[in-house]
């Protein structure tokens, strides 16, 4: 299983890179496009901080070595725990893919950019979600599906102690 793991992370970094390259290519910087008028639009904006634009704005010559030491330091743990390859559930290895195919898309932008390129944009009424990309969904999506495994998986032994008390 521990190769499909890996093709699932290779291919999130494909994907998030091929989209990447296609805003950038199709539309000018700190432009957007109306997709779904007041919910969903496509932007071009570049992300010099953390997900979601956190840290943004802080004029800290610590904060690059900061993100991508702390990059480094995940996807590190991440590609340990999908070596290591003894989960209980399918759904732990997809998720950890996840996370790591998403680490690495923002991690290759920080190191050869600088910054990330983000271009997801939604509205609710007046409010705005901070911009983000196909790296941060799948960072998202994989981190929910680590959750909702743990609040509401039971363990093995759990499972097998109530089929055999029937």
């Amino acid at each position: 299983m521990r190769k499909y793991y890996f093709l699932i992370a290779a291919l999130v970094f494909i994907l998030d890179q091929v989209a990447k390259s296609v805003i950038q290519q199709k539309l000018p910087l700190n432009d957007s496009i109306g997709v779904i008028p007041g919910f969903f639009r496509i932007s071009h904006v570049q992300n010099y901080g953390a997900a979601f634009g956190l840290f943004a704005d802080s004029v800290s010559h610590w904060k690059v070595v900061f993100l991508v030491g702390f990059s480094l330091l995940a996807m590190a743990v991440v590609a340990y725990l999908l070596w290591k390859n003894t989960h209980a559930y399918p759904t732990t290895g997809i998720a950890l893919a996840l996370i790591l195919g998403g680490a690495m898309g923002n991690l290759y932008d920080r190191l050869a950019d600088g910054y990330v390129v983000d271009f997801l944009a939604f509205f609710f009424g007046r409010y705005h979600w901070p911009d983000f990309n196909v790296a941060d969904s799948a960072i998202v999506v994989g981190a929910v599906l680590l959750v909702a495994e743990i609040l509401f998986t039971k363990p093995p032994e759990e499972e097998h102690a109530g089929q055999a008390r029937r």
